[in-house]
Order: structure tokens, then C-alpha cells, then sequence
């Protein structure tokens, strides 16, 4: 627990601006994070925390001064950390659906008696970190599995266009019906915009303004959102949790500030009421509900401020900033930290503090005030970095934070190539194959490809069009393409000769 607590800090503590702890941290983590213990861990909260944190600091590790390898940004230690703790958690998404189980022991897989039973947010929050990893690491999986979950996922929403709290990952059937934008949905959301946004990816954003639709439909009244009956669209819970609060900030990054706005100064008069966001608030009877009426420092009402702060300069938002700073310091400072307040009635406090406290809140609160933070970067400044795979740009900005708040930077996808160009390479040989044997138009569908059905000449277009250049390999006219059922990382079998890795 103490690792993953500096992993979930450890690129907060560059962002305020504390390089020297940043790399005294990451020394002490290159010493060695061992994966392989006989531990049952959360499939969703490793990869956020754990996969996210070390994305970051990965990508973070040259502009704090970390000597950094030759491959960097597509090789690392922090890289190959998150790289392994990632494959730990491949085992949970080997179930019929896709879908992936809620828990993994670390050591030896998905437990025989494990329930299939997952949260929706448990399953579709993955695409940003994974993505992340197959682009830099050139391994497809990791972004197969997580497409293969958001499409599940997709496939399995109601007539009305809702999905449910919780699904059986097994036979896909809803266990719990209750649709809303919080507690065990709410980072599936999310991560349809934001895996948008990173990938550029037209499909995902489409996704999430039809489910947007549906939830405008059935769930919002006069600004709040409530909890409906997923199939029916009939109240379930009237009730505004303090996980919702990040639902502002999501609008802004698709252009609805105005709505985001509205919503925003809601939640707002909560804050306002207690001095924080308690876990649940009764919107009819306007107060706490019974045994949810703590606050454990959640930052969501936050990272909305700054996000809404940033598209719009209003200083309201500031002034939540400034009574966030001055009721946190007040009601939860204590001798080593700041402390989950148990009950916002009396500001009784719990014994603990939980790592999203240094993740995030603390976090966007900086970044709200700080308006010359490099992670506000508008492009007009940038690194310009040499890969084995030619010139890249990076830190020009646009970071995509994952629900953690670990900032991703989206130029790092395109820096490491080799994956593209292997692919294009096989799709010129397979062209060139089907062409000898048939002498007619062919459509090849590809595993990989984002849409379904794409043709090989339609998906390297896309490629092209994305940015990406096209290799153009040497054509033999007797080339053929063998041994189908070989895994991709022996290559190619051509004429029964084998290219591997290091032809």
C-alpha cells in the first residue's frame, strides 16, 4: 500500500513543482515494485492508480531531470512496470463477454469462486491507460481488451439507451438496474470522452453523446440528475452524490459549458451547505442522507472548477477553489495529514486519508490557481524528442488526465511507430498475396481495426489521415504469407522463411 501510495502521488508532487522528490520517489521505485505476490487486488483501482500512475510519471520523467533511456518514451523502467502490472490484470478480461471480473489475485489469476459480478465503471474504464500502453509498448492487447469491454458494454444498454449499475461479466445480464452518472458508472462515461479525445477516435465520442441523449432524457430535472430505473426510466433514487460532481468538467471538454455551468452551481450550494460534499444529499429534502454523510476529501467538484475555470474564466469558480482550501485546512488538518471527515454535520473526523486526496484533489486545486502550469501548455511551447522511430514532438499540452488525475500526454502516442509500421507492412504483403491468388477486388477485415468491417485500403487511409506516415515496403513478386496461426511477435513466415525482431 505504501508503493501504490507514491505511485497514485507521484507525479503530483512535479505538478506543484517538487522535481527533487519527484526523482528521489522514482529512484526508489526503480529499485523494484514486485508484482508477483499472492494478493487479491482490484482490477479497476490497480489500473488507474497503479498502470495510470506509472504512464505519467513515464512520461513525466524527462522534464523533472530523470535520466531516461535511449527508447524513451517507448522504453523505461517506469514503463516496463506498468507494463507488467497491466498484464497481471489481462487474465480478469478471459470471459465470454469481454467484460473483465472486478477482482485478480496478482500472483496466480482470477480466483475459482470469484463473482462475475462487476460494476459498469469496472469494466469501462481501461481505454485510456491501455491505449497509453499499446501505443508506447507496440503490444495491440492491452487496447483490444479495452475496446472489447466499452463495446460490451455498449451492446448490452437498454431500449431507452441506459445502462445499469452492475452486470453478471458471464451471461451480460443486469444484476443492478439502477442508471445514473455516479457510484459504479460514472468513469465509463469519462473514458468514452476522454478515449475520444486521446485517440481521436469518432466512434467513442458518438458513443457517449447517445448515451448523453438518453441520460438528458430520463435522468436530469432542472439541473440535477437523479437515478432511474434503467429500462423504464422511472425515479429510483432521488439523491445527488458527491461522485457526480465531475460530470460538469466532462461537459466543458464536449463544449456544453452553459448546462455545465448550471449544474456546477448546484452542487455548489451543497458544498456551500456542509462545507464539502457529503457521499449522498437528498435533493427534495435538501440534506444528508442517513450513514452517507461523510466527505473523504473527494476532489470531483474541484476538477470540475478547473475545468470550467479554463473554458471560461469566471471567477465563481475561484471562489469555490478558495472555500475548498480554506474548509479543508480548517475542518480535516491534523498533525500528519488531513483526515476523512466522518460526518459533515459535526465535521467528526475518520482515521485515515485516502491517496486520491494527493492525487487529485490536491491536484486540481493547485492547478486551479496556478494558470502558467506546464499542464495548461497551449501548444506554443514544446520538447521536440528523438526515438529510435524518428523525431517527436511532446509537453505541448492538451493532457488527458485518467480518472485518477494522472496526466497523460496524448503527443506520446505517436512517438513509438514500430507497431504501425509493422502493421502496414503485413497489410502490403496480405494486398499483394490475395492479388497473385485471385486477380479480383478482396476485403480483408482486421481484428484491430476500430470499426468493424473496415477494409485493409480504408484502414491505412485512416492511418495516414491520423497522422501517421506510410511505410512503404519493397514488393517481391513471389512473395507469399504463411503460418497464419503463428503469433504476431515471430513475424512473418515468408517462402518458409521466418523475420524476426531483430531482421
Amino acid at each position: 500500500s505504501f508503493s501504490l501510495t507514491l505511485i497514485d502521488a507521484l507525479d503530483t508532487l512535479l505538478i506543484l513543482g517538487n522535481v527533487s522528490e519527484f526523482q528521489r520517489v522514482v529512484n526508489v521505485l526503480q529499485e523494484g515494485v514486485d508484482f508477483d505476490i499472492d494478493v487479491n487486488a482490484s482490477v479497476f483501482e490497480t489500473n488507474i492508480r497503479v498502470v495510470g500512475g506509472l504512464l505519467s510519471a513515464h512520461l513525466l520523467s524527462k522534464k523533472a531531470g530523470v535520466e531516461v533511456d535511449v527508447g524513451w518514451p517507448c522504453s523505461g523502467p517506469l514503463l516496463r512496470m506498468a507494463e507488467e502490472a497491466a498484464r497481471k490484470l489481462l487474465p480478469a478480461f478471459q470471459t465470454p463477454t469481454g467484460m473483465p471480473y472486478g477482482t485478480v489475485n496478482l500472483l496466480h489469476g482470477v480466483n475459482p469462486g470469484e463473482t462475475p459480478v462487476t460494476c459498469t465503471a469496472g469494466i469501462g474504464t481501461f481505454i485510456v491507460e491501455f491505449a497509453t500502453l499499446s501505443h508506447l509498448t507496440g503490444d495491440p492487447v492491452f487496447e483490444d481488451v479495452a475496446r472489447k469491454a466499452l463495446k460490451a458494454l455498449w451492446k448490452n444498454r437498454s431500449d431507452i439507451g441506459l445502462v445499469g449499475n452492475h452486470i453478471d461479466v458471464i451471461t451480460a445480464k443486469w444484476v443492478a438496474q439502477d442508471a445514473g452518472i455516479g457510484a459504479g458508472v460514472d468513469s465509463y462515461f469519462e473514458y468514452l470522452v476522454k478515449g475520444a479525445i486521446l485517440l481521436q477516435d469518432k466512434e467513442l465520442m458518438s458513443m457517449f453523446l447517445e448515451y448523453n441523449k438518453a441520460i438528458k432524457n430520463y435522468t436530469k430535472f432542472d439541473d440535477w440528475y437523479l437515478w432511474v430505473q434503467m429500462y423504464k426510466g422511472t425515479v429510483s433514487m432521488p439523491v445527488f452524490q458527491s461522485l457526480e460532481a465531475y460530470w460538469p468538467g466532462l461537459q466543458s471538454l464536449i463544449g456544453d459549458v452553459d448546462n455545465a455551468m448550471r449544474t456546477f452551481l448546484n452542487y455548489y450550494t451543497v458544498w456551500k451547505q456542509f462545507g464539502g460534499l457529503p457521499e449522498f444529499y437528498n435533493i427534495p429534502q435538501g440534506y444528508t442522507v442517513e450513514k452517507r454523510e461523510g466527505y473523504p476529501l473527494r476532489p470531483e467538484l474541484i476538477e470540475s472548477a478547473m475545468y470550467l475555470y479554463r473554458a471560461t474564466r469566471d471567477p465563481t469558480l475561484l471562489e469555490l477553489g478558495r472555500d475548498a482550501v480554506e474548509s479543508i485546512e480548517k475542518i480535516s488538518k491534523v498533525d500528519c495529514g488531513f483526515a476523512t471527515i466522518k460526518d459533515l454535520r459535526d465535521h467528526r473526523l475518520d482515521n485515515r486519508m485516502e491517496s486520491f486526496f494527493l492525487a487529485e484533489t490536491v491536484k486540481y486545486l493547485y492547478l486551479l490557481f496556478d494558470p502558467d502550469n506546464f499542464i495548461h501548455n497551449d501548444g506554443s511551447v514544446f520538447d521536440v524528442v528523438f526515438t529510435p522511430y524518428g523525431e517527436c514532438i511532446l509537453n505541448a499540452g492538451g493532457y488527458i488526465f485518467n480518472t485518477e488525475a494522472h496526466p497523460i500526454d496524448p503527443a506520446a502516442l505517436h512517438c513509438c511507430r514500430k507497431w504501425k509500421e509493422e502493421q502496414w507492412e503485413v497489410e502490403d504483403l496480405m494486398r499483394e498475396f490475395y492479388s497473385l491468388k485471385r486477380n479480383k477486388k478482396f476485403t480483408l477485415k482486421r481484428a484491430s481495426d476500430h470499426g468493424e468491417g473496415e477494409s485493409v485500403e480504408n484502414s491505412v487511409d485512416a492511418s495516414s489521415e491520423s497522422g501517421g506516415e506510410r511505410r512503404n515496403s519493397k514488393k517481391n513478386a513471389h512473395s507469399v504469407l504463411s503460418c497464419p496461426s503463428q503469433s504476431f511477435n515471430s513475424k512473418l513466415a515468408v517462402l518458409g522463411q521466418v523475420f524476426l525482431d531483430n531482421t
